[in-house]
């Protein structure tokens, strides 16, 4: 398939577009891009400028609106043929074909929406042949509706019906146009993706079957909260961590043993805001692990000054994956790099999140918790002990409830006098 984002060899500037509404204040929407560009660095791009309009809701045809949309374009064309050229521009949200015609019409540099970047970024990351089916699945559902905008020659094979790689595709028909056919193409694909990944599903079903009668426990939350650093943490093993969105795409499973109870643990993709549906959609195979799961720790980046909203984000993607009645305890990771502004002795207006202390903060909502949940830095390996402990007691409660016959863990059971 042709590449049509980002290339990954290539370091582009980039300026990002985001929207103010009723709905979307200023400090949200600078929340959004923060997060839209370290989206964009992930994927190699450098980011020198930002846009931000005013508007009740997106612009049907330039999103923007034409007036915002020339000032960019002014922008755009002052710093051409210079080593400061723009390369591209990536909106905040997911654009139709008639606003991506539109705006790359008026622009004339390529234009990226979070979705395409998002797609681009998995595309990158996608290291087994599992990932690449379910990332490409989502690319060529994302083409579909834009191939006008997108249009291309595709790879195609000569021949009769069921000849060349994208399935059964027969000879072009009379007065057939370029793009019909390359339509036809990407249709034949999708099936045949579909088809790969049922049998790797099935694949996949059966190797979780063959695990033996052992407690399955999920490590979920937000990208880029620390899931693969607690993992490595807890398994000692080596899954890939790094400061970067969507470092994890494959889900890892690995046997775990605290003290003498083994269990099973796996890493799962992160999740984030304005996920692209079409990715959820080919990626529900991936959160299997999630769904067969007895227990599921939701791991929070409590530095973020967004966790919150993170949280909510997460447990919608749980509820979506008919996940949210699930066992789960909340692990707020990151406790070294928490940061609050002190309120000035003499400002009498109430404190906000912002003001408050670690302590203070603990005692808010998140008390409310009690034992399902736990403050702890996987990094500097704070409060790891206890998290072991409490997480040995809820295996050991969940086995009990699921394999009541199994002598040897009623005896490591009540060993714990739990």
């Amino acid at each position: 398939m042709k590449e049509f984002i980002i290339s990954d060899t290539k370091v582009e500037t980039a300026i990002l577009i985001g929207l103010i509404t009723p709905y979307q204040d200023e400090r949200k929407t600078n929340e959004y891009l923060d997060e839209l560009d370290f989206l964009a660095s992930t994927a190699g791009a450098v980011v020198v400028k930002r846009f931000t309009q005013r508007i009740d809701r997106p612009h049907p045809v330039t999103y923007v609106g034409s007036g915002k949309l020339v000032e960019i374009g002014a922008y755009i064309e002052e710093r051409k043929d210079s080593d400061e050229e723009i390369g591209m521009v990536i909106f905040d949200d997911e654009l139709s074909a008639k606003q991506l015609r539109n705006i790359e019409k008026e622009l004339k540099v390529k234009i990226l929406d979070r979705t395409s970047l998002i797609l681009d970024i998995f595309a990158m990351r996608a290291q087994t042949a599992h990932a690449k089916v379910q990332v490409e699945l989502a690319q060529y559902k994302y083409m579909l509706p834009r191939l006008q905008r997108l249009w291309t020659h595709l790879e195609r094979q000569g021949g009769g019906s069921g000849s060349g790689k994208g399935g059964s595709v027969g000879l072009r028909g009379p007065g057939e146009t370029q793009l019909e056919m390359d339509r036809r193409i990407i249709l034949g694909r999708m099936s045949l993706l579909k088809e790969q990944l049922q049998q790797i599903d099935r694949q996949k079903a059966t190797q979780r079957k063959n695990r033996g009668r052992l407690i399955r426990v999920a490590l979920v939350g937000y990208t880029n909260v620390g899931k693969s650093t607690l993992m490595n943490l807890l398994a000692k093993s080596e899954v890939f961590a790094e400061n970067k969105l969507f470092a994890t795409l494959d889900t890892t499973v690995r046997k775990v043993i605290i003290e003498n109870l083994p269990f099973l643990l796996s890493d799962t993709v992160g999740f984030i805001r304005k996920l692209p549906t079409d990715l959820v959609e080919s990626f529900k195979s991936t959160l299997d692990e999630v769904r067969e799961a007895d227990l599921l720790l939701h791991v929070v980046d409590i530095s973020h000054p967004d966790f919150e909203e993170q949280i909510e984000v997460v447990n919608k993607t749980l509820a979506d994956l008919n996940c949210g009645d699930k066992p789960m305890m909340v692990i707020f990771n990151k406790v070294d790099a928490y940061k609050n502004v002190p309120k000035d002795e003499d400002d009498l207006t109430p404190k906000t999140r912002e003001n408050l202390t670690l302590d203070e903060l603990k005692s808010t909502w998140m008390a409310k918790l009690a034992d399902n949940c736990l403050f702890i830095s996987a990094r500097e390996r704070t409060n790891i002990d206890n998290l072991k402990d409490v997480i040995y007691k809820r295996v050991c409660e969940l086995h009990v409830q699921k394999y009541p016959y199994n002598d040897f863990l009623y005896q490591t059971y009540d060993e714990q006098n739990f």
